[in-house]
């Protein structure tokens, strides 16, 4: 496996890296136990510091952290500084809260004095996704950290810059070597290391594929694991909305990121009343999204991640439209540019005889949906392999969430977009999108020893 960035914008290889040595990956998983056996004991509390200085060295650093982003995988740099926040915002999140989250708890029974205790269990293997690169390894690194368990990661092979920069930050932030240890490392050796004794977790984001693959390799070694392998995601529109304002905030939440976040809005549901006047809208907002160099501020739509991607995204869309698909809006890759960009694209007429109905499209592509009520809306967005998040926008937040309460996925967000992500909100869904939950308060515990200690009376 070669590990190396390309530049999104240009096609031009920047850096490559080596898949490191067995004989080092021994090392690595030595120096690791090393730091469980040792730091990991120490109070909670006494972590809480280092973990808030991991914030402060990202903030500090913000400039070149998200220059590595938009040059491994092309996010447009304003995006790609938003994110560096966003990943300090977390890590003093549990900074602030971790402490009081893994408080023993006190159980009211006729056993005795009772309560429960959350140890750190051991090394915790993540497999992490190139879309997000630092907020992907905080929502593992800072939950973990605080529990006491030391993490290695095997991050994307296209971004490599990131993933080491990632692992400076918290050595620069004064951790110790090993609490979290970047590798570069074939999926042979990744196998070794679940299988690894002192490995006692999985955590994986990425495809459907890749998550049966290493849940698969986490169940055969008796490992417990997280799975989030994306989705296809929902936005109902109602029909008692502001259609212009919906219709913007409809094509903000498919196309940022270039429509490369597994939790975006990938299917529109409009209400039958106002699908004319929204679809007119819709593609007068997607009309304003054009490629563009990602490091400038004018430009609001990046390039894809790779080559590879453009092309996967260009023959899902032809087959689509070759299985009675109707393409409204965009199609194709744009004349005239070097890098790996999509048009944005708008497709109806989506049958479920058409294979794109249950696919999930990860770029700035958007699949539009004609509902007569609240019931079928509710109907179309339940009929799919995926349950990840979903949006509803509607004057009537009652009634919204009553719909929400029936629509079947692990988060749902009323007038707003539905990858909003806030430190404080648990993130993950269920069927094929996946299982755990990663943020908010009951994540960091998501890998511990829930210990029940009991005083007879």
């Amino acid at each position: 496996m070669a590990y190396a960035s390309i530049y999104p914008y240009t096609g031009k290889t920047l850096k490559t890296y080596n898949v490191i040595s067995d004989d080092d990956l021994t090392a690595k998983l030595n120096q690791a136990e090393k730091v469980f056996q040792e730091f990991g004991k120490e109070s909670v509390k006494d972590r809480a510091p280092i973990l808030a200085n991991v914030a402060k060295t990202m903030r500090q650093d913000e400039d070149q952290l998200a220059k590595y982003i938009t040059h491994d995988m092309g996010k447009l740099l304003t995006e790609a500084k938003a994110e560096v926040e966003l990943s300090a915002n977390i890590a003093q999140y549990y900074a602030d809260n971790g402490a009081d989250f893994l408080r023993d708890k006190p159980l009211r029974t006729m056993a005795g004095n009772s309560w429960m205790e959350y140890d750190a269990t051991g090394i915790v293997m993540c497999v992490e996704p190139w879309n997000f690169p630092y907020y992907q390894l905080m929502r593992v690194f800072a939950t973990n950290f605080m529990l006491g368990n030391p993490v290695m990661v095997k991050h994307a092979s296209n971004v490599p810059q990131c993933a080491e920069a990632f692992e400076k930050v918290i050595e620069k932030a004064g951790a110790p070597k090993g609490a979290y240890t970047n590798l570069f490392v074939n999926y042979k050796q990744v196998g070794r290391i679940i299988a690894d004794p002192r490995v006692q977790g999985v955590a994986l984001t990425g495809s459907e594929k890749a998550g049966a693959i290493i849940s698969a390799e986490a169940g055969k070694n008796l490992k417990k694991c997280t799975m989030e392998l994306g989705g296809n995601d929902v936005m109902y529109i109602r029909g008692d909305v502001n259609v212009k304002k919906a219709a913007k905030l409809a094509a903000y939440a498919r196309l940022w990121n270039a429509g490369q976040v597994c939790v975006s809005a990938k299917r529109y549901i409009v209400a039958k009343s106002i699908y004319p006047e929204f679809m007119k809208d819709l593609k007068a907002e997607f009309a304003k999204y054009k490629p563009g160099d990602p490091m400038k501020a004018s430009t609001n739509l990046a390039p894809l991640s790779s080559k590879k991607a453009q092309l996967n995204l260009q023959k899902q869309v032809k087959n689509a439209v070759a299985n009675g698909a109707k393409m409204v809006f965009g199609g194709g890759i744009p004349k005239g540019t070097n890098g790996f960009f999509y048009n944005p694209t708008i497709l109806t007429n989506i049958t479920k005889k058409n294979p794109a109905f249950y696919q999930e499209f990860f770029g700035p592509v958007a699949q539009v949906y004609v509902a007569k009520d609240d019931a079928e809306a509710i109907k179309i967005a339940n009929d799919s392999n995926y349950g990840l998040g979903g949006a509803i926008v509607s004057k009537d937040t009652h009634k919204a969430a009553q719909v929400a309460s029936k629509m079947n996925t692990g988060m749902i967000y009323i007038n707003d977009i539905c990858n909003v992500i806030y430190p404080e909100l648990p993130f993950g869904g269920v069927k094929h999108a996946g299982f755990g939950r990663e943020l908010g308060p009951y994540a960091v515990k998501t890998f511990a020893n829930a210990k029940l200690v009991s005083i007879k009376a």
